[in-house]
């Protein structure tokens, strides 16, 4: 597993590099030479997305960082996108420091340099690729829908006509939509029919607004380790059947 995931870092980062080289950064060069020159790679990634990225409560930051003071440090932050982040400016050797703006700002592709890249569990579409370019894909993980254990509901098709949660401009509201732009092959299910969708700014917000007792949905969809880590943590919910689809999750 630490050998494919050192292959997977040298990936990204030689696909990072390709593309940097070629886009605009704020000095008008190109993006690798601004991140160089400026000693840091700004990334934006989601601070409350456990188990892939969120705030480290107990983290100080350190003296001497050269991040921006409106930009979270290494140390502030933790994950396992973090830890990604982390690698891939130490292998462009700068130091890693993360801004936090909301999912559809960044599936949206207007950065005005705000910032320089994202990991956040991004997964590949059609449409995102008209805006963002990915590097190769370093995990793949499955979307799953989660329920209340005392909802009762066993099977997707039983959710015809529920309230059910996501992320604000995420693959799994596009899913609940039926407007998902996958391949065929990547898509397990169909969405329950004439389902009520409940948007939120992060799909954890689905399942904290759960734990403080909210009751205008009965579940949520999100990625399967999402619902592992709040399982694990004691929310009261249960999986609903198998995978509802694939994600195919890169650099943005």
């Amino acid at each position: 597993m630490k050998k494919l995931y050192t292959v997977l870092v040298v990936a990204m980062v030689a696909a990072f590099v390709l593309a940097a080289c070629g886009a605009q950064g704020a000095s008008g060069g190109d993006l690798l030479a601004d991140i160089k020159s400026r000693g840091y790679i700004l990334v934006s990634t989601d601070p409350n997305y456990a188990p892939q990225s969120f705030l480290n409560t107990s983290g100080k930051r350190p003296s001497g960082t050269k991040c921006p003071s409106d930009a979270l440090t290494t140390a502030e932050m933790q994950g396992f996108d973090v830890d990604v982040a982390t690698e891939l400016g130490k292998r462009l050797g700068v130091e890693t420091c993360f801004a936090t703006p909301n999912w559809d700002a960044i599936t949206a592709g207007n950065w005005a340099d705000k910032w320089d890249i994202s990991v956040g569990s991004m997964t590949i579409t059609p449409t995102r690729q008209k805006v963002l370019a990915f590097t190769t894909a370093y995990y793949y993980t499955p979307a799953v829908v989660a329920v209340t254990k005392d909802s009762g509901i066993t099977s997707l098709d039983q959710l015809a006509g529920k309230a059910l949660c996501v992320g604000a401009s995420t693959t799994y509201e596009d899913w609940l939509n039926n407007k998902l732009d996958l391949p065929a092959a990547n898509i397990f299910a169909k969405a329950p029919a004439n389902v009520t969708v409940v948007s939120l700014d992060t799909d954890q917000e689905c399942a904290q607004a759960l734990q403080a007792g909210r009751k205008d949905f009965v579940g949520y969809v999100t990625s399967g380790t999402v619902v592992d880590s709040n399982i694990a943590k004691g929310l009261a919910v249960v999986k609903v059947g198998g995978p509802v689809y694939e994600e195919n999750l890169a650099v943005a």
